[in-house]
């Protein structure tokens, strides 16, 4: 379910102290290093996406579910704005987002690469995608096993439909903050190790995404180039953020 349409200027004035509240957290954890802020925008409206991006200068959000981001697209404003996908994606339902985002940030399987290398294909373009890494190495999630990526990395790249962007991190939801920081360190030596090997069929410079909401400015000290933000910006709205 959405949530109500941004109305009257009391939720203005809240969302604009939220968004310059995070700008200045996450530039004052990069220590000059550029992050880009992803704005999570699940059960989020059309209305109060489209304020974030007129006055206050959003330029990248992220839906997790097919469904919701097929009812929001048309009412988006686009212009200037990367779409990326960063929830759990079915095979059956890449068909309707391969020509509506920017990037595939969730991609956990060789299956679903696969798919999405086809159907981009099917329409003429490259889809720009993240491997999500399983850090947490939880057989309840998702996500490919550190010690699996090498050889998953192997079977992807070849795809000619998709294009490695780069890797996306979630670590274990009851870590606190102190292990939330082991495993970003962990992630970004395995990032730094990618870097270190000639792959073809990549994006440079590679994103690592990682840091949500309650753990961002640890994620950007810990080397994550991208964030994910949604009760940051946008308040709580009773869900789990991916």
């Amino acid at each position: 379910m959405l949530e109500k349409s941004l109305n009257n200027n009391d939720e203005i004035e809240v969302l604009t102290a939220r968004w310059q509240e995070v700008n200045r957290r996450v530039a004052e954890a990069a220590d000059g290093r550029e992050i880009r802020i992803l704005a999570a925008t699940k059960t989020v409206s059309a209305e109060r996406i489209n304020y974030a991006i007129d006055q206050l200068g959003l330029s990248l959000i992220g839906e997790n579910r097919v469904q919701e981001l097929l009812e929001k697209y048309d009412d988006l404003h686009k212009d200037g704005v990367e779409i990326h996908f960063i929830g759990r994606l079915q095979t059956n339902k890449v068909k309707y987002i391969v020509d509506k985002v920017d990037m595939i940030e969730s991609v956990d399987s060789l299956r679903l690469a696969e798919e999405i290398s086809r159907r981009a294909e099917k329409i003429g373009r490259v889809m720009d995608i993240l491997v999500e890494v399983n850090i947490g190495r939880e057989e309840s999630k998702g996500g490919i096993f550190p010690e699996e990526l090498d050889a998953f990395l192997e079977a992807i790249l070849p795809l000619p439909g998709i294009r490695f962007a780069g890797i996306m991190v979630i670590p274990p939801k009851i870590a606190e903050n102190e292990d939330s920081e082991k495993y970003f360190s962990e992630s970004f030596q395995i990032f730094l190790d990618i870097q270190t090997k000639k792959h073809h069929n990549i994006r440079e410079p590679l994103l690592l995404s990682m840091g949500m909401s309650d753990s961002y400015e640890a994620a950007i000290r810990c080397g994550s180039g991208q964030v994910r933000l949604g009760s940051a910006i946008f308040g709580h709205r009773n869900i789990n953020e991916s």
